[in-house]
């Protein structure tokens, strides 16, 4: 581009997208001119070629450059006569659709959403329904608002069958761990402390139950996937077509928290694709909600938002809200949607930012909704997507293969009174809005104050109020993301143990259903069996040192003839051991013998290469067991001491696990091994072999975690045919098009920072600020006082945007007529300082 003033005798290197610009006036308008998107800034498209093109509008610039030269003076007049002459033309700053102010979310229709009183107190809860039961009332509830339906529901068939399941699962149960406990007991020596006989059957026993629901689980889970018909099954039930309801629409919500926005628009762009492809777009409308508390974040995702509906002509069907205050994290973002805009959905469907669902199974669970009014959650199993480091690839193998068989078994024995998961599920909003509002626990965080883990407690709510709560166990087309590391799953872990060790607080609150009593002590154990698992081998260990210490007594009951010698079975130990690994490795082979039955083997890779992947699985899984329990033990732990986990972000990136981080992480776990493994060598040589497993899992953990961690060796597995699943081999429609749109690029990209910087670009791209300040038009209050704002416009335009925190950046971007002070004022300063913000 030639320069306006200066023709092309101008010593200043050409205007370039990529290339240096000219630090010259006629250049800086330039770049400025250039930074303004003639595609979302309103009525610009004539004028603004008018000004890039020819330079027939900037005489008085060219005039103002020539009298003054290149000072900032200068600089400063040329943007007030740009400005100017841009107002002249009546072009503004501010991004407008159809010649009106740009709307990222629809006019607000406000209902109230309240938390239901909740009794808390086990005793009270207890007398209350004493009490109730005195009077001859019907039910077991500690309050009035469990409705009519509620007892009507306890009438119907599937809550009859699934009573008589239940029981007999209490029986399969009991009786094998009654039989184990007592064969446990008698194994053990009689020598020794009586009372660590006792701890370590106890614990046995309580583990016994444990690992015994989830081999119940898959039997029937087996049983059910092997017969041709359920009576029960709500989606096998559906006619494979029907009309959706032409007057009610459902809601997509996408929750996000400082995530990847190239990511998130990726799979908001497939589902959307995939509706419109079976003509079914109209039915729904996508939001976007925003907690996310980072500047670029922020700034992407309004960058990433505008772009997605300008390319896919998706305004007024695709909004955006970003929350200021992110009370009570999802759940409050799920919340804060239902008061503004719940009233005009009938259903609605929460994703997580890495999960999809194509437009098949979204419709098909519509369809299931509007032919079981009685259903308040309808729960998808979604399966693991997108893995490529080496534990990813494992955990996408186990949930492809394992996964089936444990989503029938939980549909088996839960029926409608199944959990929701907080993730690819139907929700009905108008029960969820009156009966599913949560509750703040009394007393502090960890264990009171906010819910972390929601999900188990709206599923019990719904069913409080009357609704069931199913899993579609045979739906397929529903996805998510797994953790790329050890550490980022264990940190995941973290957050969720203390969000399911506040269900304690709920476990006899009034007027929940027993299975959900069962599901909130189930999530408990699902942590806190690591501490007793823990507590079980330090005890064993124990047991087994003091058998060389402790001088066996052989004649306990005084003199006799005859002494009473030592007595130990080793087939009987044999057949515990073998009858434990039975319970823990039977199912992963259930699952496996289905996928051969049913032909489905090829999309493994073949019947050997799933074998093969089967064996790696239980391999490198017992490895990494004893370092998840150690990890586990010690969340409990610190939860029980009152130590808060926070909300962190989830890492969804495949970086891989460094040697330095690893060792911050795992060196705890690793002297522990060590330490632990050596005492026992030298104490009990043979009770070592049986150790060993745990201790060098233990011992390994610095280098287990980052080679699981390495995409190359998930890749390098692929390859050879380990850990394929159907997601690989026979990918669906909708996931060829996520990989195409993630190679997608957005549109707006700046010309002269990084994608990262997100509130640089706004302060002094053109564009990008022209978005932002049109969103952030309504709020015209910022979160700090003017005086404290001045402050920080002085700062940053001394020191550059680096001289500013990640909060003081936010409250600039929250106080739109201060950012548009400090926008203008930054294109005004000289070339030395300008550098700061990237313009040259």
């Amino acid at each position: 581009m030639t320069c306006l003033n200066h023709g092309a005798a101008c010593s200043q290197p050409e205007f370039s997208e990529q290339g240096p610009i000219s630090p010259c006036v006629c250049s800086r308008v330039l770049l400025y001119v250039q930074g303004l998107d003639i595609d979302a800034v309103s009525g610009v498209a004539l004028a603004l070629e008018s000004l890039r093109r020819t330079g027939e509008a900037l005489p008085a610039l060219i005039k103002a450059e020539t009298q003054k030269g290149t000072d900032e003076i200068a600089l400063a007049e040329a943007m007030r006569i740009l400005r100017g002459l841009l107002d002249e033309k009546g072009i503004k700053l501010g991004v407008t659709r159809n010649g009106q102010a740009l709307q990222s979310a629809p006019p607000l229709n406000r209902t109230t959403m309240l938390a239901e009183e909740m009794n808390l107190s086990p005793l009270r809860s207890g007398i209350a329904r004493l009490c109730q039961k005195l009077r001859g009332g019907r039910g077991a509830t500690a309050s009035a608002d469990v409705s009519e339906k509620t007892r009507e529901n306890a009438e119907v068939e599937w809550a009859k069958v699934g009573l008589r399941r239940r029981l007999l699962l209490l029986f399969l149960i009991l009786v094998p761990s009654f039989f184990a406990s007592s064969v446990m007991h008698t194994l053990l020596p009689t020598g020794g402390y009586p009372l660590l006989r006792v701890i370590i059957t106890a614990l046995f026993t309580v583990l016994f139950i444990w690992i015994s629901v989830g081999f119940w689980s898959a039997v029937s889970g087996l049983i059910m996937l092997l017969r041709r018909y359920n009576r029960f099954s709500l989606t096998g039930n559906l006619p494979e077509t029907g009309a959706l309801p032409e007057h009610e629409r459902t809601a997509l919500l996408f929750p996000i928290y400082n995530e990847d926005a190239l990511s998130v628009t990726a799979g908001v762009r497939t589902v959307l694709q995939s509706l419109r492809e079976l003509g079914r777009e109209k039915h729904f409308d996508i939001f976007i909600l925003s907690d996310s508390t980072k500047p670029d974040a922020w700034i992407r995702e309004e960058e990433a938002w505008h772009a997605l509906c300008a390319e896919e002509n998706a305004f007024g069907q695709v909004f955006y809200r970003r929350r200021r205050k992110n009370r009570k994290r999802k759940s409050g973002n799920i919340a804060d949607f239902c008061r503004r805009w719940g009233a005009n959905y009938k259903y609605m469907v929460v994703f997580d930012a890495d999960s999809l669902m194509s437009g098949d199974s979204l419709t098909r669970m519509v369809r299931i909704m509007e032919a079981n009014p009685g259903v308040g959650i309808l729960q998808t199993p979604p399966k693991i997507i997108k893995s490529r480091s080496l534990i990813a690839r494992i955990q996408q193998f186990s949930n492809h293969l394992y996964g089936p068989i444990f989503a029938a078994g939980l549909h088996y024995w839960q029926l409608g009174d199944a959990q929701y998961w907080g993730h690819n599920a139907i929700i009905r909003v108008e029960p969820f809005m009156r009966h599913c509002q949560l509750p703040v626990l009394p007393g502090r965080a960890p264990l009171g104050g906010e819910i972390l883990s929601h999900d188990f407690v709206e599923a019990a709510l719904m069913r409080r109020a009357g609704y069931g709560v199913w899993l579609a166990y045979d739906l397929p087309g529903s996805y998510e993301q797994g953790p790329p590391s050890l550490i980022d799953e264990l940190i995941r872990d973290r957050r969720w143990c203390q969000g399911n060790l506040q269900h304690s607080r709920l476990v006899f609150a009034g007027g929940f259903f027993p299975t959900h009593r069962a599901l909130f002590i189930n999530g408990i154990m699902s942590y806190f069996s690591a501490l007793l698992w823990f507590l079980f081998l330090v005890a064993s260990s124990a047991q087994a040192m003091a058998e060389l210490f402790v001088v066996p007594a052989y004649f306990p009951s005084g003199y006799s003839l005859f002494p009473d010698w030592p007595q130990y079975f080793p087939n009987w130990a044999l057949t515990m051991f073998s009858g434990t690994l039975t319970l823990l490795f039977l199912p992963k082979i259930f699952a496996a013998l289905l996928v051969l039955l049913k032909g489905g083997a090829k999309a493994f890779g073949g019947g050997w290469a799933m074998a093969a992947s089967l064996l790696a699985e239980v391999m490198v899984s017992t490895f990494l067991a004893p370092v998840r329990m150690l990890f586990h033990s010690l969340f409990v732990m610190s939860a029980l001491l009152g130590r808060n986990s926070g909300w962190n972000t989830q890492n969804r990136d495949d970086s891989g696990t460094s040697w330095a981080d690893a060792a911050r992480f795992h060196w705890k776990g690793t002297a522990l091994g060590l330490a632990w493994g050596g005492l026992i060598y030298f104490v009990n040589p043979a009770f070592f072999i049986w150790m060993s497993p745990i201790m060098l899992g233990l011992a390994l953990s610095i280098p287990l975690s980052v080679w699981t961690s390495r995409v190359s060796l998930g890749e390098r597995a692929c390859k050879i045919g380990l850990f394929r699943t159907p997601a690989d081999t026979e990918p669906a429609d909708e996931l060829a098009q996520l990989e195409k749109n993630l190679r997608k690029p957005l549109r707006g990209k700046n010309l002269t920072q990084s994608d990262n910087d997100g509130f640089t670009r706004a302060v002094t791209m053109p564009g990008v600020f022209a978005l932002h300040y049109s969103l952030a038009g309504q709020r015209r209050k910022g979160i700090l006082k003017n005086d404290l704002l001045q402050k920080l416009l002085e700062k940053a335009l001394a020191q550059g945007p680096d001289a500013l925190s990640q909060a003081e950046k936010m409250a600039v971007l929250s106080a739109p007529e201060a950012l548009m002070r400090l926008h203008r004022a930054v294109w005004e300063l000289n070339a030395e300082k300008a550098a700061l913000w990237g313009i040259n």
